[in-house]
């Protein structure tokens, strides 16, 4: 080496060295300690994530994935010229991408998913010639794709998915000739697909799906032989699929174009030809005519999903001749037929599908004859879905077989006779809907059975004798129960209070007789209550006024007796009141829901009297006596009130003159730093607030899913329920954090709303983004709106999110510039994207913490009210302690436990004083963990040869068991009694970081 090549060897090792320095400068966290490496006394080929050539020992590639790394990233990244690899996946970067990447002329690779990048596409990355992959999925970038992009002809993956990109596709893609993997899903991109896509010769995977693409699929597209996966689910795109779809994409395994406008029949090519095929998804089209029975052919084919459609014949004995044929799918789980026009009768092959079989869809159709009485032999059977056909004949007993069965709906048909005693089998059932049908006899007394049963719905039948006290014993979680339209008799057991959980109980339209039971005070969850049609007697219970949340009350064409009780005034969510043609005397009260006469409903009740004008009521006269007695109570109450209303008001007036250091209200929040949205954009975004778009219920309202643009992705529009107490407060909260964190592992908002809606009334909600995925709660214990498919979490899943988790609490708890308790950490509160990557969200009860001067965080407010989930709350808040960071930590680690176990914190084995944490600390002592963990992390099989497959990793029993035991003694850790036991959030990080470390080196 002469003089001159060695001096520019220095100096361009100087370069680098400078430009990795720079590159930290700009990193303002970095909890996993990455950084600490890079220092002087290291050079810098030794510093971690650093790779260098061994011959110029210059910088080649740069790793920092999953450090958990907050910052944005520096200009200089463009000085390390001899870059080959950057990546940065699975971090907290932030701000713009540096458009000096784009003088990285060797680079090959570059990985930012998962991160909160802003701003535009720099366009000079059509500069890096060499680029390979290109993926920066899982951020917040904005703006259109280059046009330049077109020119990177080595290009082999893209991957732009879960942005708020927008526009079109460029045409100029038809230039990626090296292209096999296209990813553009969640984005905002609109318009058709360009036919110059059509020249990617050599694609293997492309996803447009959850789009705004419209018109037709070039044809030519069909012809691109590679094609191993397509998915143009949720988009605009029709037309018909070519006839010789299956012969031009033999590679097939994945065909998703569900949740479009797709017509004509389905090519028998695509299921004949097409023999790898393992994913169909064809459903929420217009698709016509009968299935090709050649569909059996596909022996890989794992689902297979038709539903809302319109295909069959509409009663046609050949119309399911299909089903027969599936027989010889051994690896099929999910068949999905419905909403169709399929008729006949139901072949008996049914009941021979797959071992693997879980999810049978067949409600909506016109299905006749009978169940099946073999149907028992689908012993993986976990959902069975019939409702809504004509089927006739008795409940087969062989249903009492499928022991894993937790969806069962048979209702809108005709079954008659008794239910079977073999039903009470079915232990794991949490949906059980019969109604609709003409069933007799008693009604099912080994309910006992039932302890995850959450719907019940046994209404419209022909069911006698008296309600079973052991149905009252589900107190666990039974949310709905109804019995309405049938002929049951007798009294409403006491017992009915056990079911605390209990959000809706219909036993109207019986024969039932005696009181109402004083114990229905103690369902504090009851929306709805529904009575009517009865012969019930005496009076309404003055216990009935614990009921804050109930909607809909109705106990109308009773012998009800008395007055109409004043509590009725305060509950300030009673939107409909029946209590017509029962024996109600006395004044008719004048606040509340009585201010609105379409909403009640008195007729029927002649000794009724005064209440507001539109009533037309006779006025109520009362005698000198009454009068006099009334007037002596008015003035000792005033006595006594007097003194509290007046230090009332000045109370009132102080808070409401602000001083520095208070509180602002929830109109200063939205003026600092949040963008705010009309009522009358979110109605029409969540299409009027429809009960279709719910996706869920909470403390203080509801979540809507909408489209706020025709050209954006779906958005999650939390409604405030400003009738509830604590709601506003909540609002203001979770404005208050929300406008000052930002991480990507918490949920971020996206605008706000506060204005009044069409009647006048306050309206308040919060915009985020929608997460596909749904929240840890939904995986762990899938509900009915959450096992449309087969899935469960993995233990490589769990353990990612259990780092995510600690990233955000570490976050909140350390980094802040005021630490932020989060009060409620539990799983429903958990959220995953596209990308299974976590997100902790709902911040409403959510505390900042003031410094003290020794440094640790004390609690803002005086109040001592208990805070969070049952279940979750650490033990020190119920007895009147402050929120802490460490009352965060407990809530962490009963959620870890709860993720291994699969067991709620609330679940009805956690009694006698007994909690999951004492549960699960027993199971470690005795080493019997292998027992306690939920069982879809293991299967069956000899400890020393069977492998597990968890994201694509395989492990020994023994591997998993060492791992599973790592993680559960940080949940226990995390979990303890006391304060000072418990872990601190970046030894949690430190620790599970090392578990991932470990476990992925097997």
């Amino acid at each position: 080496m002469n003089l001159s090549s060695a001096y520019a060897h220095v100096l361009g090792n100087e370069t680098d060295r400078l430009a990795l320095l720079a590159i930290k400068d700009k990193i303002t966290q970095d909890p996993s300690g990455i950084l600490y490496s890079w220092n002087k006394s290291i050079h810098f080929c030794n510093w971690e994530g650093v790779i260098c050539s061994q011959r110029h020992q210059r910088v080649i590639m740069l790793d920092l994935m999953s450090k958990g790394i907050i910052g944005s990233l520096s200009p200089y990244i463009g000085n390390l010229s001899f870059l080959r690899t950057i990546d940065l996946r699975n971090n907290s970067f932030h701000s713009q991408i540096p458009h000096e990447i784009g003088r990285l002329f060797r680079l090959q690779i570059l990985l930012m998913g998962n991160n909160s990048f802003s701003g535009q596409l720099p366009t000079n990355l059509s500069q890096c010639s060499n680029l390979i992959n290109f993926t920066i999925g899982h951020n917040n970038l904005v703006g259109e794709i280059p046009m330049d992009f077109g020119s990177l002809s080595k290009l082999i993956a893209l991957g732009l998915h879960d942005n708020n990109l927008t526009g079109r596709i460029p045409a100029s893609f038809g230039n990626l000739s090296s292209l096999e993997a296209l990813g553009l899903t969640s984005n905002k991109f609109y318009g058709s697909i360009p036919g110059s896509i059509t020249q990617l010769q050599s694609l293997l995977y492309i996803s447009l799906a959850d789009n705004m693409f419209s018109g037709m699929v070039p044809q030519s597209f069909y012809n691109i032989s590679s094609l191993q996966y397509i998915s143009f689910a949720k988009n605009q795109l029709e037309g018909s699929l070519p006839p010789e779809i299956g012969l031009n994409l033999p590679n097939l395994f994945g065909f998703l174009i569900g949740g479009n406008q797709f017509s004509g029949s389905i090519p028998i090519s695509l299921v004949s030809n097409a023999s790898k095929l393992q994913n169909l998804d064809l459903a929420y089209n217009s698709f016509t005519g009968n299935v090709p029975i050649e569909v059996g052919s596909l022996q890989d084919l794992q689902v297979l999903a038709l539903g809302t459609n319109g295909l069959g014949g509409g009663g046609k004995d050949d119309d399911m001749k299909f089903l027969t044929s599936l027989n010889n799918c051994s690896n099929l789980q999910l068949l999905d037929i419905y909403g169709n026009q399929f008729g006949g009768r139901l072949p008996i092959s049914v009941v021979n599908l797959s071992n693997t079989f879980g999810y049978l869809y067949l409600g909506n159709n016109q299905i006749v004859g009978s169940l099946p009485s073999e149907i028992g032999n689908l012993v993986n059977l976990m959902l069975l879905s019939v409702e809504m056909n004509f089927l006739t004949g008795i409940i087969p007993k062989g249903i009492g077989m499928l022991q894993n069965l937790q969806y069962l709906g048979l209702s809108g048909n005709r079954f008659s006779g008794q239910i079977p005693d073999s039903v009470g089998n079915n232990s794991q059932l949490y949906y059980l809907d019969l109604s609709d049908n003409k069933l007799e006899g008693n009604v099912l007394s080994n309910f006992e059975k039932y302890q995850s049963l959450q719907i019940l719905n046994l209404s419209h039948n022909h069911f006698t004798g008296t309600i079973p006290k052991k149905l009252f014993e589900l107190s666990g979680h039974l949310t709905t129960l109804s019995l309405a339209h049938n002929s049951l008799f007798g009294q409403i057991p006491s017992e009915v209070g056990n079911l605390q959980n209990l959000q809706s109980l219909d036993i109207s339209e019986n024969k039932l007789t005696g009181d109402i039971p004083v114990t229905l005070g103690d369902c504090l969850s009851l929306e709805s209550l529904y009575l009517q049609g009865n012969i019930l007697g005496g009076v309404i219970p003055s216990s009935l006024s614990h009921l804050k949340g109930l909607k809909n009350f109705d106990i109308s064409r009773n012998n009800l007796s008395g007055d109409i009780p004043k509590y009725l005034e305060n509950l300030l969510l009673l939107k409909s009141l029946n209590l017509s043609f029962n024996n109600l005397e006395g004044e008719v009260p004048t606040k509340g829901i009585f201010q609105n006469a379409s909403a009640i409903s008195l007729v029927g009740n002649s000794k009724l009297c005064g209440g507001m004008a539109k009533l037309e009521l006779e006025k109520c006269y009362f005698k000198k006596s009454e009068k006099h007695g009334m007037h002596l109570a008015l003035k000792v109450a005033l006595g006594v009130l007097l003194p509290s209303l007046v230090i009332a008001s000045l109370l009132l007036a102080f808070c409401f003159t602000r001083r520095p250091g208070t509180r602002p209200s929830s109109e200063e929040f939205l003026k600092d730093g949040l963008e705010r949205i009309s009522y009358n954009e979110l109605r029409k975004a969540t299409d009027g607030f429809s009960l279709s778009n719910l996706i869920g219920v909470g403390s203080y309202g509801s979540v809507y899913k909408g489209v706020l643009h025709q050209n954006e992705g779906p958005i999650a529009v939390k409604v405030l329920n400003l009738m509830e107490t604590g709601a506003s407060k909540s609002f203001i909260a979770e404005c208050e954090v929300l406008r000052k964190v930002r991480h990507r592992n918490l949920l971020k908002i996206l605008t706000v709303c506060s204005s009044v809606d069409f009647e006048g009334n306050d309206f308040k909600a919060l915009v985020f983004k929608f997460m596909h995925n749904g929240s840890v709660e939904d995986w762990l214990h899938p509900s009915s709106d959450s096992v449309l498919l087969p899935r469960y979490l993995n233990l490589w899943q769990m353990l990612n999110i259990a780092i995510d988790v600690a990233f955000a609490l570490d976050y909140l708890h350390n980094h802040c510039e005021i630490p932020i308790v989060h009060c409620d950490l539990k799983s429903s509160n958990i959220l995953l994207d596209h990308d299974m990557a976590a997100r902790v969200g709902d911040f409403g009860l959510a505390k900042f913490l003031r410094k003290t001067s020794s440094g640790s965080g004390t609690n803002e407010s005086n109040s001592f009210a208990v805070r969070g989930t049952i279940g979750y709350i650490p033990p020190e808040y119920g007895m009147g302690a402050q929120v802490s960071t460490q009352g965060d930590l407990y809530s962490y680690g009963i959620f870890l436990l709860e993720m291994l176990t699969g067991k709620r914190p609330t679940d009805m084995m956690f009694k006698d004083g007994v909690n999951l944490h004492q549960w699960t600390r027993l199971a470690l002592t005795d080493q019997g963990v292998m027992d306690i963990i939920d069982t879809r992390l293991v299967s069956e099989g000899d400890p020393n040869e069977t492998t597990y497959d968890s994201d694509m990793h395989k492990y020994t029993r023994e591997q998993l068991q060492e791992c599973i035991i790592s993680i559960m003694n940080i949940g226990v850790a995390c979990s303890a009694e006391s304060i000072v036991e418990r872990m601190e959030i970046k030894d949690v990080l430190a620790q599970m970081h090392a578990i991932k470390k470990k476990f992925a080196q097997i």
